[in-house]
């Protein structure tokens, strides 16, 4: 059974450090990062390449999972600024193994490249900031650094709407049960359903997902905005309205339903019964989507469900699956992927699940030749 609010508790109280989680950096590619003094300067500041909602505050202030920067330069090294706000990075020189820089201190970290000649670094945030945003100041180039133009946007874009599936909560954990810093070690977005399928079609991607949210109903019946709530805004203050020109996703991916029907109804709860929480999941589900519709005219929709909670989700994505074609919608696929491990923590999918789940996806997305060429 999910745990998802204890991801919402994991935030509290761990120190902040440096912590590689079985991710060496690979001495060809990335030989250190460190943390600078912090009378080091930041040098000239780098185009960057931005993937999923930032608010430009301070630098770059993000909450939903996902989000990652690109850069290029010629030279040894180049500097990242991080700010306040507890987050989980993964960094990348010139495609290499990537290094965990988990809940790091806010300061200047150098990032050495392997020569002097043209290199890429790719940052991803790799955790959840349900509590409070993280801000990543940007990327710098020290004295003997050339800035370089940043990499270009891809042509292909998807979006992946969803709860702690699609975030991959403890994803890379090797047992159900962990504490809550192992679960900051071991959830990682890029090795998630997300980064997996996004690799797969070398595309730019959004991961608008948050822990324990559903459609109408959260884990438990606790009380925040749900997912449909939130995803209007870039923070998750209900205030600042997301905002990304050029987003025009050919695949929109969304899995919701696991937080609406994993747990028993409440006494208090709104609905009078299960029936009456399955109406008003699905009218809901159904005007999310067509929400979306109009903001993404030409997407192709991947509604996708696990067999968790005794099928009943999975049947639930079907009717509202079965509705939208009832109402003219032609662009959607039902994806039911049964028969996961869920061994990650708090019985959440592992790896090899979301590689599963990816694959399922990318079925649905291959059987249509033209997917690609609508925007």
């Amino acid at each position: 059974m999910p745990r998802p609010l204890s991801y919402i508790l994991s935030e509290v109280g761990v120190a902040a450090g440096l912590a590689f989680n079985g991710l060496p950096a690979h001495a060809g590619q990335t030989d250190a990062i460190r943390l600078l003094d912090k009378t080091a300067p930041a040098g000239t500041p780098l185009a960057l390449h931005i993937g999923g909602r930032v608010v430009s505050r301070d630098g770059y202030q993000r909450q939903w999972p996902g989000t990652y920067w690109e850069t290029a330069f010629r030279g040894s090294a180049v500097d990242l600024a991080v700010g306040p706000g507890a987050v989980s990075l993964r960094i990348r020189v010139d495609g290499g193994p990537p290094v965990s820089l988990v809940r790091p201190a806010p300061g200047l970290y150098r990032i050495a490249a392997k020569g002097p000649g043209a290199h890429r670094v790719r940052i991803d945030v790799a955790s959840e900031s349900q509590t409070e945003p993280s801000v990543l100041r940007g990327l710098y180039a020290p004295r003997g650094v050339t800035p370089l133009p940043a990499p270009a946007a891809r042509p292909r874009q998807i979006e992946f709407i969803g709860d702690s599936h699609t975030v991959g909560y403890g994803n890379t954990s090797p047992v159900r049960q962990c504490s809550q810093d192992a679960i900051w070690r071991t959830t990682d977005t890029t090795q998630g359903v997300a980064g997996v399928t996004a690799a797969k079609y070398d595309a730019d991607y959004q991961v608008n997902a948050i822990s324990g949210r559903g459609v109408v109903r959260n884990y438990g019946g606790f009380a925040a905005p749900t997912l449909p709530e939130a995803y209007p805004f870039a923070l998750f203050d209900g205030r600042t309205p997301a905002a990304t020109p050029g987003w025009h996703p050919q695949v929109v991916v969304i899995a919701l339903g696991t937080n609406d029907f994993s747990t028993p109804l409440k006494p208090g709860e709104r609905w009078a019964d299960r029936d009456a929480l399955h109406t008003d999941y699905e009218h809901r589900y159904v005007a999310f989507v067509g929400w979306l519709r109009m903001a993404y005219p030409n997407a192709f929709f991947v509604l996708w469900a696990t067999d968790l909670a005794d099928g009943e989700i999975a049947r639930e994505v079907g009717k509202v699956t079965e509705t939208l074609r009832a109402g003219g919608e032609r662009r959607v696929a039902f994806v039911p992927v049964n028969g996961l491990s869920f061994t990650g923590c708090d019985s959440h999918p592992s790896v090899a699940d979301d590689q599963r789940i990816a694959a399922a996806i990318e079925r649905a997305i291959d059987a249509q030749p033209d997917i690609w060429g609508a925007r």
